[in-house]
């Protein structure tokens, strides 16, 4: 199966939250604005609402958010890990999306977001209560969608069983994450083929943490299995501080930028030279 409309995220959020030291807020408001304007990406997830204790580097989202400049169709979306979060975000017009990760893996939920899967169930139907009226919209992150490295029972019909489940409270988002790298081409194929039978109203994209010599073949596996948003970070960054001690990054950006067209090479390698710049500012 192939589409015609394909669709970028690029997540900064998940890039920056595994870097030790602070980056200061003023050079993450220009080049997130950088990426704003080169209108390249449906929506960037920009920062959360999580403890600062937790994860430090993102204490300032809304400092951040307050220098965003909205100029074109790009929306933005920020993570939040319970209700206190969401009861923060709903104030802010300027956020678009709400993204919360939850984990098929026990182990990584706890590790996550300090809750059993149950109780993450619970904290989902209390944030659709509380962004009821806020005119923003929900995306779920399925963690550990391919498996786990903690030994936890996985089958592919988790999967399903708990998007079915999510979807009955009204979500049509999700996002299909691979946290650990632990899905395979024919993986990700096979469980994207039977998300699209089986949700034909749903709307899937897909997070990959990859080796970058997998990358590619990942990406052709789902979109050749329906899939037309793809979620990734510049120069291949990230990886959840929670999952393991060996981090495995995002797919890089420029490797979907490349593959879909999307850009120019001068654009790419501006906005390639621009995170650079900000990730090693004050710290060479």
């Amino acid at each position: 199966m192939y589409i015609n409309t394909i669709n970028l995220v690029e997540c900064p959020r998940d890039a920056m939250q595994g870097i030790t030291h602070f980056i200061p807020t003023e050079r993450k408001i220009e080049y997130l604005n950088e990426l704003i304007a080169s209108n390249i990406f449906e929506y960037i997830d920009f920062g959360s609402f999580v403890s600062p204790k937790i994860v430090p580097q993102m204490k300032d989202t809304l400092a951040v958010l307050e220098g965003l400049r909205k100029i074109n169709e790009t929306k933005l979306l920020a993570i939040v890990a319970n209700e206190r979060g969401a009861e923060i975000a709903v104030n802010y017009n300027k956020i678009d999306y709400l993204g919360y990760p939850f984990s098929i893996s026990e182990t990584f939920q706890q590790r996550n977001t300090n809750s059993s899967i149950a109780k993450s169930f619970s904290r989902i139907e209390n944030i659709v209560t509380i962004v009821a009226n806020s005119g923003q919209e929900i995306v779920i992150y399925i963690s550990m969608a391919f498996g786990n490295p903690y030994g936890d029972h996985w089958r592919m019909e988790n999967v399903i069983e708990w998007i079915d489940r999510i979807s009955h409270l009204g979500i049509k988002r999700f996002s299909i994450a691979d946290t650990t790298s632990e899905a395979s081409p024919s993986s990700i194929s096979d469980l994207f083929i039977i998300l699209n039978r089986r949700f034909p109203t749903l709307d899937f994209g897909i997070h990959l943490h990859s080796r970058i010599e997998s990358s590619l073949l990942k990406i052709e596996a789902a979109y050749q299995a329906g899939c037309s948003r793809f979620e990734g970070a510049f120069l291949g960054y990230g990886g959840c501080p929670f999952a393991q001690d060996d981090l495995v990054g995002n797919v890089p950006m420029e490797l979907l930028l490349d593959r879909f067209n999307k850009s120019d090479s001068l654009e790419m390698t501006k906005l390639m030279i621009s995170f650079q710049n900000m990730i090693l500012h004050d710290n060479v």
